[in-house]
């Protein structure tokens, strides 16, 4: 080990919020925990920690400690990386957040195939749970995120961009699945409806197609799961509002049917797979990166010849596949 066991007790009780939690998940005792810690904060003449009847929360002094300890621990992993492909090429680590539509939607597919491309290679992947996805990029805790409507962020570099709309999801049997083209909104909102909860980002983009209707839309049930929207509209409970990506799967065994929204109700999701602005992607995420962009270009042009996307969702700048600088591409 090259850097003190300081940091990593310092960033797990960061992630813990607690010193007794961290020691356990550490297998350490917690007095020894707690003496590092004072050990460090007398180093610094400054608290790192402050101490709450609940648990540790960060200073400010202690929120730049530990953005500069995810710095050295990552550094540190992808050092171990680069050695490690010294003797076995192609070995490595691959950490990525995405949203909960996309891990239950087209992903286990692309990871599948990268998968069996890439033994050597593993990958740790998060369900945003519908919650932050940039968080954690910013923070160093993943090396890549894809998500919805991600902002401009100031430490985040975009790798590529789609443009993606929503439209109806329906069972097979269902009538408006047996015509072809897109659908009359106001159609569909007359039908029984099942959506995603308010607050979500794709609740944000239905409900901006929704606001010009003159009729009010009350679904069934709403939910931050995309699995139980689907099951819903497998079931023939009800409709829903998805974009394609997240039934591309279930529209090409037949279970489901995904027919695009006529203008002028048309509303898109803009995706991004971004990474953090001043960390370089070592060699196995570099890989990942440029494997998972070309299987979305090919996902993106197969819904485009189906009729599902328009031709604005092709990854903006016309790249196919990630921008990656000289530092990102070698070992």
């Amino acid at each position: 080990m090259l850097h003190s066991r300081k940091l990593l007790y310092i960033d797990e009780i960061a992630r813990c919020g607690s010193i007794r939690k961290a020691a356990a998940r550490l297998n350490v005792a917690s007095s020894a925990v707690n003496r590092q810690i004072l050990a460090i904060e007398e180093e610094f003449g400054a608290p790192i920690f402050e101490r709450l009847p609940r648990g540790l929360r960060l200073t400010a002094a202690g929120e730049l400690c530990v953005e500069h300890i995810r710095d050295v621990l990552k550094n540190y992993e992808r050092l171990e990386s680069r050695i490690r492909s010294l003797k076995m090429p192609q070995a490595g680590k691959v950490s990525i957040v995405v949203t909960t539509g996309l891990a239950a939607g087209p992903l286990p597919v692309i990871l599948a195939g990268f998968i069996e491309k890439n033994p050597r290679v593993r990958i740790l992947l998060r369900d945003d749970g519908n919650t932050s996805t940039i968080n954690p990029v910013l923070t160093g805790e993943v090396d890549l995120g894809l998500g919805f409507n991600i902002p401009a962020t100031p430490g985040i570099r975009t790798l590529a961009n789609f443009d993606i709309p929503i439209g109806v999801v329906l069972p097979p049997s269902h009538p408006l699945a047996q015509e072809a083209g897109p659908v009359d909104l106001v159609s569909v909102v007359q039908e029984p409806l099942v959506l995603a909860q308010p607050g979500t980002s794709l609740r944000n983009v239905i409900n901006l197609a929704l606001a010009p209707l003159p009729i009010p839309v009350e679904p069934l049930l709403e939910t931050n799961s995309s699995l139980m929207l689907k099951q819903l509209v497998k079931r023939g409970t009800a409709l829903s509002l998805l974009n394609p990506l997240d039934v591309s799967a279930e529209c090409r065994s037949g279970e489901l049917v995904f027919r695009p929204i006529a203008d002028p109700h048309t509303r898109h999701q803009p995706m991004k797979l971004f990474a953090r602005a001043r960390a370089p992607l070592d060699a196995a995420t570099s890989v990942f990166a440029e494997y998972l962009m070309q299987e979305l270009v090919a996902l993106v042009r197969e819904l485009q010849a189906k009729g599902h996307l328009p031709a604005s969702a092709a990854p903006m700048g016309g790249t196919s596949a990630p921008v990656l600088s000289d530092a990102d591409q070698g070992l």
